[in-house]
């Protein structure tokens, strides 16, 4: 496609077929220009230098004979790469620009000058190289970016410093371990213009889940200035995660995430005459403010699938937003090379036992479990000092960590975020990495034993000492189809996109308390009844969590809805059935100022939970929050799959009251195509099931709590373990009769519980019996598969 000159080509005379000749950078940049600009895809204009140009610099100064040289030394071991590549840079940037080449790119930056009516334009300086940004190969960060140049005799430095930046340590090291030819790789130079995201924002996005695959989320991060810090990883930034399959909707707001970065510092102009860069720190409002808004999320994230859909695969995308105009641009775009050319035959799943006390905590990177001794390197002059095998800890694995990266067990760091370049290398080496813990670097000490876990969803956890767990393989191909559905049972909504690609019939149970406790972490009537908490702790450490909200009850909504659309929509369309809140009232009252609202009960097991809370004076306005948290779900974001579960009903009189404070806060059972459940769990679910049956949609049979009530077993007791059993007779005709009536009725019914995972005599039974569905926790879901396969053999 390029046609303009030998030397130079502007970005919308560039094809995504020129990688040869202008790097996988710059052919993907004009690609945009002359392709996206229809759909709305801004990208700063600009130009890009040929490898034709990078030859002809290298041959006109007599380079190409002596970097030979200078390889084949250290391909001998008689140079190391680090006097290889200073020597080399050296060169490069000692030699003078060839006439020809020199002329064509001062007349094109005066030319882009031209077009944006200024003399000197400021312009970003990139280096692309033709073996850059390939499926396999992202050559993340490792050549050089100059932002803010300005002035001819700057931008041929600047270019210069690109070229020798193709020799860069971490460049070398990367190419000799995807086994590329140094000398067969050339080195394009994009000029392009600047956006003022100094005065703005900007950030790195993916049109896949970094960590899970998951292909129906874009996941953003967002930092205010230029958006070096987010992709070196210096800063924490902010993260928001959004719903693919629901942006055409314009009614719709499918923001599944939104956790607000420390973003401690900025990088900006250093000034406006003289060029380059500097950092300066953020304020306290730019700290406590997300960086996007909602409206600006979505927007991002339809510019994100469009690029997706044109070049047909998940994308990794730099995009900046414009201070002065307001305007968001796409600054780069580049294939995603990890979860895109993942294995999706077989899931390896980590499990940690016994552990040590937790030490850290930061992002998760990868899903795995490491262990090993803490080799300590905070500065790169000192990376000769690791040790192989150990668990690498720094402030932040700039790019010239490379070579030692992929010498690591794991990596910590204090600073970063999902999308930075240490996260991307890290997951490209397949390497469990813990980034933004903050403080690693002044909690660890060299030799210390430590557990590095990202097995535990988007959070990973850094133990003291080497911790017991378990690998397991998981083969797709060999789950068996069955009639009875196989559904899961999950709470942590931040690691249910782990578990996408295990063909279940959708959530069986979703565990609202767990959101609560975990992401919500505030009593919700400490947050409706805030001015009467007594609490001066609490009431500062909600005042904290609830900025930016002014009624504190909308962060409780906010929390929730965000927290449940995780799980609701990693198997959407398929239904996804939430338990509203079952704690009992000591677990409540550990809620953050929860003690003032909740009784001490002698038995909270058979206390003032479930429906009877609902409806109650003391608790109506917090359940209204759920409900509210609920109808968000299902009508603001989208996921009408959502099941409404009400725990705990003692009785039909019961079930109609919760009913009705439910359609009081806008949940009509039927409207909508809402569908409301009712857990049976007491013995009265079953003796009066045709009554439970007119109210409710279905019934879900919790097999722990029946079984106590049924047996008079307190479940938690040691001496009385013996006598907890499933299959007890008593239990299986609980069971047995209560699947009977449902289906007599016409109402779905399944069972949520373990037994059938470690039993598979429990799962003939319930197969059986007739049941629907069956639900389980996600490392159980194959056995369980083959167990109601075999069973549903024998029945035929």
């Amino acid at each position: 496609m390029v046609k303009k000159s030998r030397y130079l080509a502007w970005f919308e005379e560039i094809a995504r077929t020129d990688v040869g000749v202008v790097g996988g950078k710059n052919a993907s940049l004009g690609e945009m220009v002359r392709a996206m600009d229809a759909q709305g895809i801004k990208v700063p204009p600009g130009f890009a230098t040929t490898a034709d140009a990078y030859r002809s610099y290298l041959t006109e100064n007599g380079l190409d004979e002596g970097l030979g040289a200078r390889l084949a030394e250290l391909a001998d071991g008689r140079a190391s790469l680090q006097q290889t590549g200073a020597s080399i840079r050296a060169a490069i940037v000692g030699g003078t620009w060839p006439a020809a080449i020199r002329d064509e790119i001062v007349a094109a930056y005066r030319a882009l000058g031209a077009r944006v009516g200024r003399d000197d334009p400021a312009v970003a300086v990139r280096s692309s190289a033709t073996a850059e940004d390939l499926p396999d190969a992202s050559f993340a960060g490792q050549q050089e970016t100059f932002l803010n140049v300005r002035g001819e005799a700057a931008l041929l430095a600047a270019c210069r410093k690109c070229y020798a930046s193709l020799f860069t340590d971490r460049a070398i090291s990367y190419r000799q371990l995807k086994g590329f030819e140094h000398q067969k790789v050339a080195l394009s130079i994009g000029i392009q213009l600047m956006v003022r995201s100094d005065i703005g924002g900007s950030g790195v996005m993916f049109s896949i889940d970094t960590e899970s695959g998951f292909d129906k989320v874009v996941l953003i991060n967002a930092a205010w200035g230029l958006g070096e810090n987010v992709v070196q990883g210096t800063v924490n930034p902010d993260e928001y995660q959004v719903y693919k399959p629901f942006l055409d909707n314009p009614a719709l707001s499918p923001i599944l995430e939104k956790s607000l970065g420390e973003k401690e510092r900025k990088l900006v102009y250093a000034g406006e005459a003289g060029g380059s860069t500097r950092n300066v720190p953020t304020s306290k409002a730019e700290r406590e403010t997300f960086v996007l808004s909602d409206a600006e999320i979505l927007a991002l994230a339809r510019q994100a699938c469009a690029i997706e859909r044109h070049y047909g695969q998940p994308m990794d995308m730099e995009w900046a937003r414009d201070g002065e105009s307001g305007e968001l641009y796409i600054v780069q775009a580049r294939p995603e090379t990890v979860q895109s050319r993942a294995d999706v035959g077989a899931l390896r799943s980590y499990k940690i036992k016994d552990k040590g006390a937790k030490l850290l905590t930061g992002l998760s990177v990868g899903d795995a479990i490491a262990a090993g001794e803490v080799c300590m390197i905070e500065s790169a002059a000192d990376i000769d000092r690791f040790v192989d095998g150990a668990v690498l800890v720094t402030s932040t694995t700039d790019p010239d960590w490379v070579p030692v990266m992929k010498r690591a067990r794991a990596i910590i760091t204090d600073h970063g975020g999902r999308t930075s370049h240490a996260a991307i290398v890290s997951r490209e080496l397949g390497l469990p990495a813990i980034v933004g813990t903050g403080n690693a670097t002044h909690l660890l000490h060299d030799g210390q034993e430590v557990t590095v876990s990202c097995a535990e969803g988007d959070h990973g956890f850094v133990y003291a000492g080497i911790a017991e767990y378990e690998v397991e393989e998981l083969h797709l191909d060999a789950v068996p189809k069955t009639r009875t559905e196989v559904m899961l049972n999950l709470a942590n909504p931040a690691a249910a996109a782990r578990w996408w690609r295990l063909p279940a019939d959708g959530v069986g149970l979703a565990r609202m308390e767990f959101v609560i406790s975990n992401v919500v972490k505030v009593h919700p009537l400490a947050l409706t009844r805030f001015d009467q908490l007594t609490d001066p702790e609490a009431r500062d450490q909600i005042a904290r969590m609830t900025r930016g909200y002014p009624d504190k009850a909308d962060y409780f909504v906010d929390k929730l809805a965000m927290g449940l659309s995780r799980i609701a929509a990693t198997w959407y369309p398929h239904p996804a059935i939430v338990r509203m809140s079952d704690f009992k009232t000591n677990e409540y009252a550990d809620l953050l100022g929860g003690r003032q609202f909740e009784p001490a009960e002698e038995n909270p097991m058979i206390g003032f939970r479930g429906a009877s809370r609902y409806y109650a004076d003391a608790y109506r306005d917090g359940f209204a929050l759920e409900c509210r948290a609920i109808k968000r779900l299902r009508e603001e974001m989208g996921f009408d799959n959502v099941v409404v579960m009400i725990p705990f009903c003692r009785s039909p009189e019961e079930a109609d009251r919760v009913l009705e404070v439910m359609a009081a806060n806008g949940l009509t059972r039927g409207e909508a195509g809402l569908q409301v459940y009712v857990m049976c769990e007491i013995p009265s679910n079953v003796i009066l099931a045709d009554e439970f049956a007119k109210r409710f949609d279905g019934f879900s049979i919790g097999s722990n709590d029946l079984t106590q009530l049924t047996l008079g077993v307190d479940r938690d007791s040691a001496q009385l373990a013996g006598l907890f059993r499933e299959r007890d007779p008593a239990v299986l005709w609980m069971i047995e009769t209560v699947i009977a009536r449902a289906r007599a009725n016409g109402r779905h019914i399944g069972l949520c519980g373990q037994a059938p995972s470690n039993d598979p005599e429990f799962a003939r039974l319930l197969v059986k019996a007739g049941i629907h569905a069956i639900s389980v926790t996600p490392d159980s879901f194959l056995a369980v598969k083959q167990h109601v396969a075999a069973a549903e053999r024998e029945g035929s």
